[in-house]
């Protein structure tokens, strides 16, 4: 088998964009994104309103892009395209060892957390979250096909108990007064917030995703015309999906109960209007979400140093863009996958275990550095395509990279953002020490078959 089969439909991609994002973010971040508000739902809103719009935006511009290049890993050949090899081998170095790992890890817990509580357990939270985490690989690694069914299962399941708070909520909320009083009261339990740009920044985190569906463009059928539907159709229908969600939750919850629930808002709201039975069924719909949104960013994981090795880059690219001959996975890229988000794993549990001295949150800062990567595919856009009209070519990558500059001003006034800068640049660096190695003057050729 000498390359990546074309074995994807729009319908997959499109999954895969819907399931990636909407997933435990939303879940994850609503009290986040309230608490950075200063506890005012209005503002709370409007930061998921502006967290949406960069998103689609930013969607519509690669859009444009994905029907001209088709090549192994989306936004690394955007870059490359942009601004050659060098470039592209180092933006999918950082999005291989940084990227993608960590918000595996992120997830896996996520998804162990909501476990925990479906069980009533007190530990074993990192425990389970290992086990996601090795599973979910091993299944993209030995039956990616199957994974990909997995991934548009996950994505119909989980968009049920988003539906069921948003309408129930929103219901309950008109009818007994809650949604108004929740929009005019503040929550007593937050002083302060980190303002409107740090809440946006909490979005990105249940935004963000969507890129991790240019990562399997090689595997899509007709890609040039599946990629930009499916990126476009997704993100508009994730951001109408996650306002009406944070409606419903508003309906249910005050602002300081939806603070006090956390991670299990939705699942309060289900108790308190149909008893702890539906609360229950409730969490389990909550899982598979999380689940879902695990496997999509494994699937992306599962080919990063594929895409490296793909170009006679990096460490070993003989051994990493081998595919295995029965299942057609990149099994050895996979393997370096697991191992990074494992590593990233011990980190995600030293902020808890307070080894650091403080919060690394590696669920919202990769994220902010991806969006220093869009910019400069941003200005690549303006000066290459003369050939798209003016809205296309400025307007929307321009207002995308106002987006993107707001995400990472967000990000600058974190917690570690410093000490997190000084990691990645280490690792970035080791990545132009092993390139500089390892690399080939002669063309890459095509990937071979695996070999026991």
């Amino acid at each position: 088998m000498n390359a990546l089969e074309k074995k994807y439909g729009f319908w997959t991609a499109t999954a895969m964009v819907v399931g990636i994002v909407i997933g435990s973010g939303v879940f994850f971040k609503a009290d986040d994104v309230l608490v950075a508000s200063g506890g005012r739902l209005p503002t709370a809103l409007l930061a998921w309103l502006i967290g949406g719009a960069i998103m689609v935006v930013t969607a519509y511009v690669f859009a444009n892009i994905a029907t001209r290049i088709e090549k192994v890993n989306g936004v690394v050949d955007y870059f490359e395209e942009a601004y050659g090899r060098k470039a592209g081998y180092l933006v999918a170095w950082f999005m291989t060892l940084i990227y993608y790992p960590t918000l595996v890890a992120v997830l896996a817990w996520v998804s162990a957390n909501y476990t925990a509580v479906l069980f009533g357990l007190d530990q074993g939270v990192w425990t389970i979250a290992a086990v996601y985490l090795v599973g979910f690989f091993l299944l993209n690694c030995y039956s990616p096909v199957l994974a990909g069914k997995w991934q548009v299962l996950a994505t119909v399941i989980k968009l049920i108990p988003l539906c069921l708070v948003a309408i129930v909520g929103t219901i309950a909320g008109l009818s007994n007064g809650q949604t108004i009083e929740s929009f005019t009261h503040s929550a007593q339990t937050v002083s302060s917030g980190g303002g409107l740009a740090v809440a946006t920044l909490s979005t990105a985190f249940a935004y963000e995703g969507w890129i991790i569906a240019t990562a399997i463009n090689a595997e899509l059928r007709d890609a040039r015309r599946t990629l930009p539907r499916a990126l476009v159709a997704g993100t508009i229908f994730i951001i109408l999906i996650y306002m009406l969600y944070y409606l419903g939750i508003s309906g249910a919850l005050s602002n300081d109960q939806v603070i006090a629930a956390g991670d299990d808002a939705p699942v309060k709201v289900f108790s308190l209007i149909f008893g702890n039975i539906a609360g229950t069924l409730l969490t389990v719909f909550v899982i598979i979400s999380c689940l879902g949104t695990l496997n999509g960013l494994i699937m992306g994981s599962a080919r990063g140093m594929y895409a490296i090795a793909s170009r006679n880059l990096g460490p070993a690219p003989d051994f990493f863009k081998r595919l295995h001959p029965r299942t057609n996975s990149t099994l050895n890229s996979a393997w370096l996958g697991l191992g990074m988000s494992s590593l990233w794993l011990v980190v995600w549990y030293g902020n808890f275990a307070g080894w650091w001295g403080g919060f690394m949150d590696i669920s919202e800062l990769p994220i902010a550095f991806l969006y220093v990567i869009y910019i400069a595919i941003y200005a690549w856009v303006m000066r290459k395509y003369r050939d798209l009209g003016p809205g296309a070519r400025f307007v929307a990558p321009l207002l995308a990279a106002a987006g993107s500059l707001y995400i990472i001003w967000g990000a600058v006034q974190k917690d570690m953002f410093v000490p997190f800068l000084v990691i990645t640049a280490i690792i970035v660096a080791a990545g132009v020490i092993l390139m500089e190695s390892h690399r080939k003057t002669a063309a890459p050729p095509q990937p071979t078959a695996f070999n026991h």
